[in-house]
C-alpha cells in the first residue's frame, strides 16, 4: 500500500485525502518520456533543482515544529516524531558519500548538475542573494530562477509560513516524498545507456533518495502524519489540502518543464540559457 493509500483510510470518524488522482497524474506524466537525451536531462536538472532545494527547507521547518531548535532547549512533546524527523534530517542533510565524506542531497545534486554540464547559475544566484540577507521573494527575482521554478518555491513556502504543522508534514510526505520514488525510477531507466562518468553523481543521487524514501523516509512520513492529526477530521482536511496544493504544484512544474522541451529550448546550450534568464532579469528591472 502506498502512503497515500494508506492516508485515504485514516482512523474511523476522520476526514480523508484524496489525493490519489493527482498523483497518478504526476507519476504518468508525459515528461518522463521527454527526458531521453542529455541536453533534456539537463533542462530537467535545471528547474528540478530548486524543487530539491526547498525540499531541505520544508524539512527544516518540519523538524523546528517537532523538535527544540532554540534556547534554552526544553523536550519536545512527542519523543517519536522528534526521533523520526531527526533520522531523516541525518540522511537529508549529512548522508554518506560512496567516496568518502558527507553531503546534503541537495549539494549531491549539485555536483551531479556540474559534472553533467548543466547550468548552476540561477540556483548559485539564489543562493547567494539569500546569503547576503534578501527575502526570498526578492532573491527569486534577482536570481532568474525560471518562472515555474520560482512559483514552486513560493507554493512551498507559502505552506512553511502559513500552514500548521500537519500541513506541513503532509506537504513533506505526500506532496514530496512519497512521490519521489516513482518520478525518478522513471529517470533512473533513461540514464541506463548514458554515459556513465558525465551521470554517475546524478545517478547516485536518484538511487539514493528511491532507497530512502522507500524503505525509511515514507513510512517515518506517514507516522508522522497520522500522529499529528490522530482522530480530529479538522486536521485530517487541512493536510488533504496540503497535500494537493503541493501535487498541483509539482504538476505546474512538469507541464512547464515539458512544454520547454516541446519549443526546443533545451536544445539550447546551458550559457545561452543562462544568458537569456540574465537579459530578462535585467529588462524588468
Amino acid at each position: 500500500m502506498t502512503i497515500l493509500a494508506a492516508l485515504a483510510s485514516p482512523p474511523s470518524g476522520t476526514a480523508s485525502i484524496e489525493s490519489a488522482d493527482l498523483r497518478q497524474h504526476l507519476v504518468g506524466h508525459r515528461l518522463y518520456a521527454l527526458v531521453d537525451r542529455p541536453e533534456r536531462l539537463r533542462w530537467f536538472m535545471e528547474h528540478h533543482v530548486f524543487a530539491v532545494w526547498d525540499f531541505q527547507s520544508l524539512l527544516k521547518a518540519l523538524q523546528g515544529r517537532l523538535t527544540c531548535t532554540s534556547l534554552p532547549w526544553i523536550p519536545s512533546a512527542d519523543r517519536e516524531a522528534r526521533r523520526l524527523i531527526n533520522e531523516i534530517v541525518l540522511d537529508e542533510e549529512s548522508d554518506a558519500l560512496p567516496d568518502g565524506g558527507y553531503a546534503s542531497h541537495f549539494e549531491v545534486y549539485l555536483e551531479a548538475m556540474q559534472r553533467a554540464g548543466a547550468d548552476t547559475s540561477a540556483i548559485g544566484r539564489l543562493l547567494e542573494t539569500i546569503r547576503g540577507g534578501a527575502a526570498l521573494a526578492d532573491a527569486l527575482d534577482e536570481a532568474g530562477v525560471p518562472p515555474a521554478a520560482a512559483a514552486f518555491v513560493r507554493r512551498s513556502f507559502a505552506v512553511i509560513d502559513d500552514g500548521s504543522t500537519a500541513a506541513i508534514a503532509a506537504a513533506f510526505t505526500y506532496g514530496r516524498e512519497d512521490v519521489i520514488p516513482d518520478m525518478f525510477r522513471r529517470i533512473v531507466t533513461t540514464l541506463a545507456d548514458a554515459d556513465p562518468v558525465r551521470w554517475q553523481r546524478f545517478r547516485f543521487y536518484l538511487e539514493r533518495h528511491i532507497e530512502h524514501d522507500d524503505a525509511h523516509h515514507g513510512p517515518a512520513c506517514r507516522r508522522i502524519v497520522a500522529r499529528l492529526c490522530g482522530d480530529d477530521p479538522a486536521t485530517w482536511a487541512e493536510a488533504s489540502t496540503a497535500a494537493r496544493r503541493c501535487l498541483e504544484a509539482r504538476l505546474s512544474l512538469w507541464d512547464a518543464v515539458a512544454e520547454g522541451i516541446d519549443r526546443g529550448l533545451a536544445d539550447a546550450p546551458a550559457g545561452g540559457r543562462a544568458r537569456d534568464r540574465t537579459r530578462a532579469r535585467t529588462s524588468s528591472t
